[in-house]
Protein backbone atom coordinates (compact mmCIF):
# COMPACT_ATOMS: atom_id res chain seq x y z
CA UNK A 1 0.00 0.00 0.00
CA UNK A 2 2.72 2.45 0.92
CA UNK A 3 5.08 1.78 -2.08
CA UNK A 4 2.17 2.42 -4.42
CA UNK A 5 1.14 5.91 -2.31
CA UNK A 6 4.17 7.17 -3.04
CA UNK A 7 5.43 6.21 -6.05
CA UNK A 8 4.60 9.37 -7.43
CA UNK A 9 5.49 11.17 -4.52
CA UNK A 10 8.95 12.76 -6.41
CA UNK A 11 6.79 14.29 -9.40
CA UNK A 12 4.06 15.98 -7.25
CA UNK A 13 6.40 17.54 -4.57
CA UNK A 14 8.60 19.81 -5.33
CA UNK A 15 11.95 19.23 -3.61
CA UNK A 16 11.69 15.92 -3.24
CA UNK A 17 14.93 14.43 -4.55
CA UNK A 18 14.94 10.75 -3.45
CA UNK A 19 13.14 8.68 -1.44
CA UNK A 20 13.00 4.77 -0.55
CA UNK A 21 10.54 2.27 1.69
CA UNK A 22 12.44 -0.16 3.06
CA UNK A 23 11.08 -3.46 4.98
CA UNK A 24 11.65 -4.98 8.52
CA UNK A 25 9.95 -8.36 8.66
CA UNK A 26 7.53 -9.02 10.40
CA UNK A 27 6.03 -5.71 11.11
CA UNK A 28 8.33 -2.77 10.49
CA UNK A 29 8.79 -0.10 7.30
CA UNK A 30 10.90 2.85 7.25
CA UNK A 31 10.37 5.62 4.61
CA UNK A 32 13.27 7.58 3.83
CA UNK A 33 12.93 10.90 2.49
CA UNK A 34 15.52 12.97 0.96
CA UNK A 35 14.81 16.87 0.17
CA UNK A 36 16.12 20.02 -1.22
CA UNK A 37 15.62 21.88 1.65
CA UNK A 38 14.01 22.22 4.83
CA UNK A 39 11.09 24.69 3.30
CA UNK A 40 10.29 21.87 0.76
CA UNK A 41 10.25 19.36 3.59
CA UNK A 42 8.10 21.72 5.23
CA UNK A 43 5.69 22.47 1.63
CA UNK A 44 5.03 19.08 1.81
CA UNK A 45 4.55 18.00 5.88
CA UNK A 46 3.08 21.19 7.16
CA UNK A 47 4.23 23.49 9.69
CA UNK A 48 4.37 20.71 12.08
CA UNK A 49 6.86 18.91 10.38
CA UNK A 50 9.56 18.34 13.00
CA UNK A 51 7.83 16.37 15.29
CA UNK A 52 3.93 14.79 13.69
CA UNK A 53 4.51 12.44 10.88
CA UNK A 54 2.42 12.69 7.53
CA UNK A 55 -0.51 9.92 7.34
CA UNK A 56 -1.67 8.80 3.87
CA UNK A 57 -4.89 8.28 3.84
CA UNK A 58 -5.90 4.61 4.95
CA UNK A 59 -2.62 4.26 6.32
CA UNK A 60 -4.37 4.25 9.53
CA UNK A 61 -5.87 0.55 9.21
CA UNK A 62 -2.23 -1.30 8.29
CA UNK A 63 -0.78 0.47 11.46
CA UNK A 64 0.14 -1.54 14.62
CA UNK A 65 1.30 1.46 16.63
CA UNK A 66 1.91 5.08 16.48
CA UNK A 67 4.47 6.77 13.72
CA UNK A 68 7.47 7.85 14.73
CA UNK A 69 9.14 10.61 12.61
CA UNK A 70 13.17 11.70 12.97
CA UNK A 71 14.80 13.78 11.23
CA UNK A 72 18.65 13.62 10.15
CA UNK A 73 20.75 16.60 8.39
CA UNK A 74 23.36 15.21 5.90
CA UNK A 75 26.80 16.79 7.04
CA UNK A 76 28.68 18.95 4.40
CA UNK A 77 31.46 16.47 2.73
CA UNK A 78 34.76 18.25 3.01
Amino acid sequence: MIVSAVREFPARHPGLVDHEVLLAPPDSLLYVSRWRSEEDLAGYAGEHWRDQPVVLPGEEEYLVGPLQVRHFVRAPLT
